[in-house]
């Protein structure tokens, strides 16, 4: 019978799996008939299994539901509730040992008249841990038909502004009286590479100014890794001016970024977009400008592993879009061959062209 804890206002349940071991389990409802309802059904469940080694059906709509309560400590659980929307509107009711590759690929052609490749690529990916998260977790016999199905995206996006463009944005932004941190921001964003919330939310705690650095903790950054930022002279200057305005008018705030009354600054859209317009420049988002931070860094010599920690990208994958910017690395390299040919004896193009 179902019976309640202590510390808690839902009802559990106790009965024998399908393996013969003792099972206590939340019902994770407040009505007692549903808990009823629920331990008759996992009783006859296992059962089914002891007797026949028969497997629960399981469905996408069980799946998906347990998956986002079991999994509300993530950073992306909005982002999951939003994804998990277009994924029941179209497995509703399906049963899990039933979903075929089929199914995903059917999917992916409805959902491609909608959306970009790169965002059905994160439904399924959705899909496929919940999966994953069951079979590790709860045991669930069922397959996974979203492995080796996501579909080929374009490269990722390198809009960039040239030095030119970026003077004309941050001349707009310094005009922004409704704004006046605009600027600031820009030039953070621009000789930092950091991301926008990682800006936004940084605090005086962490800025040391002392070594010209502020350092991002784990549950600051997209990737959850750690990474120091050093300040070079235009971030050091706006962090001067940003003390100064802080002392001048809240000097208990916490924020870099903040406003007069000492408030976190949440946002900068509307007032980057005026800018942007004022300026003339057209197709540019707030993002892009971490990759105009990644741009000039490896045109002006970097090597793409110091731009990669700086950024702070898992892998160096993501930092190779910028290695076009760098043909001269790739001439060098090519130079080398040079002095192979010399050593091993001349050929003339052509020459043996059959083992070209």
């Amino acid at each position: 019978m179902p019976y309640k804890r202590k510390d808690s206002d839902v009802w559990w349940v106790s009965y024998v799996d399908g393996s013969g071991k003792r099972v206590r389990r939340s019902t994770e409802t407040t009505d007692r008939k549903e808990a009823k309802a629920l331990e008759a059904k996992w009783k006859l469940e296992a059962h089914k299994v002891r007797l026949w080694d028969e497997q629960p059906s399981r469905t996408y709509d069980e799946l998906m539901v347990a998956y986002l309560k079991a999994t509300t400590e993530k950073r992306s659980h909005q982002r999951n509730i939003d994804a998990a929307r277009h994924l029941t509107e179209f497995y509703r009711g399906r049963e899990l040992n039933k979903l075929k590759a089929v199914d995903i690929r059917a999917y992916c052609s409805q959902r491609q008249s909608e959306v970009s490749n790169a965002t059905i690529n994160r439904e399924l990916c959705l899909l496929s841990s919940a999966i994953n998260y069951a079979r590790s977790e709860w045991d669930w016999d069922i397959p996974n038909p979203v492995t080796g199905r996501k579909l080929r995206e374009p490269e990722g996006r390198t809009r960039r502004l040239t030095p030119a463009e970026a003077q004309s944005l941050l001349a707009a932004a310094d005009a922004e009286v409704n704004a006046p941190h605009l600027g600031d921001f820009l030039r953070l964003a621009l000789h930092t590479g950091c991301r926008k919330q990682e800006l936004l939310g940084l605090e005086w705690s962490r800025v040391d100014m002392e070594r010209s650095i502020f350092y991002l903790d784990a549950r600051h950054t997209k990737t959850q890794r750690r990474r120091s930022i050093p300040l070079n002279a235009v971030a050091r200057a706006v962090m001067e001016q940003r003390r100064a305005f802080r002392k001048a008018n809240c000097p208990d705030s916490p924020w870099v970024l903040s406003h007069a009354n000492g408030d976190r600054i949440k946002d900068v859209k509307r007032s980057f977009t005026t800018a942007c317009r004022r300026a003339g420049i057209e197709d540019f988002r707030i993002h892009d400008l971490r990759h105009t931070c990644g741009s000039w860094l490896v045109s002006a010599g970097a090597a793409l592993s110091e731009v990669k920690d700086l950024l702070g990208h898992t892998t160096v994958r993501m930092t190779e879009r910028y290695a076009h910017l760098a043909p001269e690395n790739v001439r060098a390299a090519v130079s080398m061959l040079e002095n192979v040919a010399s050593r091993s004896g001349h050929v003339e193009i052509g020459e043996r062209s059959g083992e070209l």
